[in-house]
């Protein structure tokens, strides 16, 4: 019997033995066959939980990017990331290193000549770095085979799925690999897909996770990058272009010489002698943006639009159908379609709460050429347009007076939001100055607005119409596309066949030259300067502002009429009242700009004009007269008991005392008193001292008010304090301090005497006044 043990024993092991060795004995090629196996720019094979790249040598020292990209997120993770999100952007390149495949991040910023002896010094001090290392498991005299399972498994450096802020609030920790796995691998002629799921552990969750975790379906699409590079187009400061900035050490600067060039795509012609002849032609390679199939039916049209209405701009650079927008299509129609894959640009419809829209895109760091973007449209952010929409439109346009938009007016400004980011993707930024060109009145003519819109750009921050009056007809109340879009268009993409670089840059300077000091064709940012701000329209912002509180009023009349219907509550009410007070705040905001402003003008030596001038002191002097008027002075249409008392036990007194110290405090903060006194020491203009601003404040909300009420009377005890506040802030120019401890010093017996000749509340406020002065 122990004979026959030791037979079965001796038997199996040589059985196991036998199945092992067959099984290390089989080829490693053979091994890979067996799995899922994709063919393209790389190679790759996947199953049993692994994943191979099998690189053809000729693609190792290849520029590549690699774009990462979330597919699905978890719920209430954050409001501004979501399904499409982007979280990294790089070019890379696969280099062998002995037995190992190195995957380095390769940066394009410092670049010189080839040929000048300075490039080795620049290599050198810009060392890439290694985001991976995968051993050799197999070689021939094509190709090289690589396992990445641990890279894409795990949050390797580069990906940027978690960003610090989430990191720190939820208390995330690392990636558990036991719930971490490779979903779908895709190879492609021109680029790889790699999607996976990345399970983290959570300490604090959000509101409705119970689970103590997040997991992340992440996308990764690595291209080839174009060998036929894309001509670079060189930035002028005066047309606004998304770029990539670039030092040149090898320029005959006595410098790196820095440079910006423009993002754009590159659209060519179809028949370039047509095209040199001035006619319209065709793009090679139209830019093409699928809809999410997410996007509910009734606002496909108006996405449709607003895409397509781009191509009017791209008619001043010589091209049709330059732009087209279409549906995605069924698995039977592309069964390789995937709104992650870089090929595809896509418009996202996410169901989020969240109020935006953006238009990000990925491109050529080598040359700024555009591969794909994707607009991301929130869809709560209707809820944001039909609000605004009856605040800044409804006294003028009887449209506008309901929450239930109709749907070709939602539709038309969804139409003009898509507009604006396509704008953003095809490189345009925002052009803040661009609302600042029409006059005012011309806001109230209905041939004027149909014609020219609202502002010279869809891309500024003008959104409404608030400064058309009632009675008023056929006014155009959203926004459009205006001249500068044409402009811009045609300084990016027009095509040059035969022109260097340089030699364009120097056309365009020339076509620039001609139109940048014409007030449709200017651009300008979030600087100083009272003309280029958000949301503000119009070239005078005190006769605009007036227009827009005109409105406002009517608004606020009649603003529980037109949000609240019979048995309904009056939830409605209390958030466009939220939103009014806001909408007043900009208005009022738009106005004290002008106060310490410095008007900018975007201009090249050899121009007219000077690129900064103070605001003349007399429009400084009505804008505090304003201010002093629409502010200082309390609002009580904002704050109406019969309008509060419907949605708040609390009142909202406090919520406008908070806009108008807040207002008081922007204007005399160290910051801007400090740069007041700076510019009026050293800029052209005649502008508004410091002396004189703090003196007309303290007038104002002071000397010329003895019978304050309690939001005014609120509003001069926070002026003393802040005074004592400046004192005290070792920031603030010692000049300056001088000028207000003399206010105060005035400020005493004037105190004083009031508290002896009131009685009741008014004594009792001067006499704090006078304490709070003496005890400082």
């Amino acid at each position: 019997m122990r004979h026959l043990i030791l037979f079965f024993l001796l038997a199996t092991n040589i059985i196991y033995a036998q199945k092992n060795k067959t099984s290390e004995n089989i080829p490693f090629n053979e091994k890979l066959e067996k799995l899922d196996k994709s063919q393209g720019l790389v190679n790759t094979f996947f199953g049993d939980d692994k994943l191979y790249f099998k690189i053809p040598k000729t693609v190792l020292g290849k520029d590549l990017l690699m774009v990462t990209r979330l597919k699905q997120i978890p719920g209430n993770y954050s409001p501004y990331t979501n399904a499409g999100s982007k979280t990294s952007e790089q070019m890379i390149h696969f280099v062998k290193r002995g037995n190992t495949i190195d995957l380095l991040q390769i940066s394009t910023v410092n670049v010189a000549n080839e040929e000048d002896p300075i490039n080795l010094s620049v290599q050198q001090n810009n060392f890439n770095p290694i985001l991976a290392s995968f051993k050799i498991e197999d070689e021939d005299d094509k190709m090289i085979t690589v396992e990445v399972t641990s890279f894409f498994n795990t949050d390797s450096p580069s990906f940027n799925i978690i960003g610090d802020y989430q990191k720190k609030e939820y208390k995330i920790g690392g990636v558990d690999k036991s719930r971490s796995r490779i979903d779908r691998v895709s190879a492609f002629p021109k680029n790889i897909e790699i999607l996976h799921t990345l399970t983290y552990s959570v300490k604090e969750p959000p509101r409705g996770n119970s689970s103590n975790t997040f997991s992340f379906q992440v996308n990764h699409s690595i291209i080839e990058l174009p060998e036929d590079k894309m001509k670079v187009r060189f930035v002028d400061s005066r047309v606004g272009w998304f770029s990539l900035r670039k030092y040149n050490f090898s320029s005959d600067a006595l410098k790196a010489d820095d440079y910006r060039i423009a993002k754009r795509w590159r659209l060519v012609p179809k028949d370039k002698e047509a095209y040199a002849r001035g006619e319209l032609v065709e793009p090679v390679k139209p830019i093409v943006y699928y809809l999410d199939p997410a996007t509910p039916k009734k606002w496909v049209p108006y996405f449709i639009k607003g895409i397509e209405d781009w191509n009017s701009a791209f008619k001043k650079a010589g091209f049709k159908n330059a732009i087209i927008a279409k549906e995605a299509p069924t698995k039977e129609e592309d069964p390789d379609f995937n709104p992650e894959d870089i090929r595809y640009s896509t418009v996202r419809y996410v169901a989020s709460t969240t109020r935006n829209a953006v238009g990000p895109s990925v491109a050529d760091p080598r040359t700024g050429e555009i591969i794909e973007s994707d607009i991301i449209w929130y869809h709560n952010h209707l809820r944001s347009y039909r609000n605004r929409y009856l605040l800044e439109t409804g006294a003028a346009n009887p449209k506008a007076r309901t929450l239930n938009t109709p749907e070709e007016e939602i539709g038309e400004m969804m139409r003009r939001v898509i507009s604006h980011e396509i704008g953003h993707a095809i490189g345009l930024p925002h052009n803040m100055k661009a609302s600042s060109a029409y006059p005012v009145d011309s806001l109230r003519s209905g041939k004027f607005t149909q014609k020219m819109g609202i502002a010279t750009t869809i891309m500024d921050y003008a959104r409404y119409n608030y400064v058309a009056q009632p009675g008023d007809k056929n006014i155009r109340f959203i926004r459009q596309l205006g001249p500068y879009d044409d402009y811009a268009v045609e300084w990016g993409y027009r095509y040059y066949e035969d022109q260097t670089a340089e030699e364009v840059k120097t056309i365009l300077e020339q076509f620039v030259d001609d139109k940048s000091t014409q007030k449709l064709y200017m651009f300008g940012g979030y600087n100083n300067d009272p003309d280029s701000q958000t949301e503000n329209i119009g070239d005078n912002t005190i006769k605009a502002s007036n227009y827009g509180l005109s409105n406002l009023k009517i608004v606020a009349k009649n603003l529980n009429d037109w949000t609240t219907e019979n048995g309904q509550t009056y939830d409605d009410l209390e958030e466009l009242y939220g939103e009014m007070l806001s909408v007043y705040r900009r208005y009022v905001y738009h106005v004290a700009n002008n106060i310490g402003g410095v008007h900018e003008t975007l201009l090249h030596k050899g121009q007219p004009g000077t690129p900064y001038q103070l605001v003349n002191r007399e429009e400084q002097m009505d804008a505090l007269a304003f201010l002093n008027e629409n502010v200082f002075q309390t609002q009580y249409w904002l704050i109406d008991k019969g309008l509060v008392s419907n949605f708040s036990d609390e009142g909202t007194l406090e919520r406008l005392i908070n806009i108008n110290v807040n207002l008081l405090k922007r204007l005399t903060s160290s910051r801007s008193l400090n740069e007041m006194m700076n510019s009026n020491a050293s800029l052209q203009g005649n502008g508004l001292s410091v002396h004189e601003l703090l003196n007309q404040l303290t007038d104002d909300i002071i000397y010329q008010n003895e019978t304050p009420d309690l939001a005014e009377r609120e509003l001069q005890k926070q002026m003393i304090n802040h005074f004592e506040d400046l004192i005290e802030d070792d920031k603030l120019a010692s000049e300056i301090k001088a000028y207000i401890l003399n206010i105060q010093e005035d400020l005493k017996p004037y105190t004083r005497k009031l508290s002896k000749r009131k009685n009741g509340i008014l004594k009792t406020h001067y006499l704090f006044l006078h304490h709070s002065l003496n005890d400082k």
